[in-house]
């Protein structure tokens, strides 16, 4: 009969080089985690040109309607 510690100590063993030798786990998250922070910085600097702060809506907060944000010259000057 075999013995039983060091089959034991030669499967620990196994485990622990299996486990050393993984490949490019770490590497591939970091790479994952800064593109998924770099589309979502990428998205809000590109879509922040497109926020409106309501002063080009038509009907502003003077009671004119159809201004556009035309601060008071002709539109079609």
């Amino acid at each position: 009969m075999p013995d039983t510690a060091a089959a034991a100590t030669a499967d620990v063993a196994a485990l622990l080089a299996a486990a050393a030798d993984q490949g490019p786990g770490d590497t591939l998250r970091i790479v994952l985690l800064a593109s998924i922070v770099g589309g979502v910085l990428l998205a809000w600097f590109l879509l922040r040109g497109y926020r409106t702060d309501g002063t080009d809506a038509p009907g502003g907060e003077d009671g004119t309607a159809g201004t556009g944000g035309n601060t008071g010259r002709d539109a079609n000057a």
